[in-house]
């Protein structure tokens, strides 16, 4: 929670603090934190516009339904009011959208430190049997890998934590090391992000990824479909990998059928003729494969 103390008002005479604050007791909510605050009608004039601030922000988390339509002035948090020392003191807490995206963050970066060092001689090969399949497949890959030979990569979907991410990176690492390919692993959500966010690398960013000797795309469906993310970005990507048959690797929650449902998006950008484009264009890079086993991760 960010805190930031009550700075001193402005020069309004106070004839019009006294008057915008008449105005602002004719509001329910205004009146009900000022008698929460237990504030004193001079107290409460002082930061009226404040208090105005805080009763709008929680309007708008009322009806907000993601963080991407968040309208508050620092976004994912709303300014709430506490009373200290005889003092007002407005905070900054998360609202319920940002504590579930910042829990979000935290468990990627678990993940994506375990998977920085992942070898395949990690790899548990015993007690589950239903993950035997998906390291037979690894393994034989990893044996049969030729830069100068075309391969299909894996579309490797499944239950949370049942260790999709761990298993295709450790085979990327030991390609990299032992038979020196050169490899990129990134989660999706975030390649969006950062091409979103900084236009100057934009395309320099996208060329690595189309002509990297192996991709890795960990978590897709996860993002939120943009026609932008989806057409741009995605259909780019995996058009120019497929045209030069580069072997490509995803892991999803969502079977390939299930993706090509949510690239189609929703409402007024909903497409599926071009969700489809998509899945055939993975169909095209890479066998599918499903791994549902236990939760490793706890």
């Amino acid at each position: 929670m960010v805190e930031m103390k009550e700075m001193s008002f402005s020069n309004k005479s106070l004839t019009d603090l006294k008057k915008s604050y008449d105005e602002a007791l004719q509001d329910k909510s205004f009146l009900n934190l000022v008698k929460r605050l237990e504030l004193s009608s001079s107290d409460a004039m002082k930061i009226t516009s404040k208090l105005q601030d805080t009763i709008r922000e929680c309007q708008h988390c009322e009806h907000c339904s993601g963080l991407y339509m968040c309208k508050n002035a620092f976004k994912g948090h709303v300014r709430i009011p506490e009373k200290k020392m005889g003092s007002v003191i407005f905070s900054y807490a998360p609202c319920k959208y940002q504590k579930k995206f910042e829990k979000i963050v935290k468990e990627k970066e678990k993940k994506a430190n375990l998977n920085m060092y992942a070898r395949m001689k990690d790899i548990d090969v015993s007690g589950d049997k239903k993950r035997i399949d998906v390291i037979k497949w690894i393994d034989q890959y990893f044996d049969q890998y030729d830069f100068s030979e075309t391969s299909k990569g894996l579309y490797l979907h499944g239950n949370f934590g049942c260790g999709k991410t761990f298993l295709i990176s450790a085979l990327f690492h030991e390609l990299e090391i032992i038979k020196h390919a050169t490899i990129c692993i990134a989660y999706y959500p975030e390649i969006l992000r950062e091409l979103k966010d900084d236009w100057e690398t934009f395309e320099s960013k996208m060329k690595f990824y189309q002509k990297v000797d192996l991709l890795f795309l960990d978590d897709i469906g996860a993002e939120r479909v943009t026609e932008w993310g989806r057409d741009e970005v995605l259909g780019t990507i995996l058009q120019y990998r497929m045209e030069h048959k580069l072997p490509t690797f995803f892991s999803s929650n969502m079977s390939i059928k299930e993706l090509e449902n949510h690239l189609a998006g929703i409402g007024p950008m909903k497409d599926p003729i071009k969700a489809r484009r998509i899945v055939e264009r993975i169909k095209q890079l890479a066998i599918e494969k499903e791994l549902i086993s236990e939760n490793r991760r706890n």
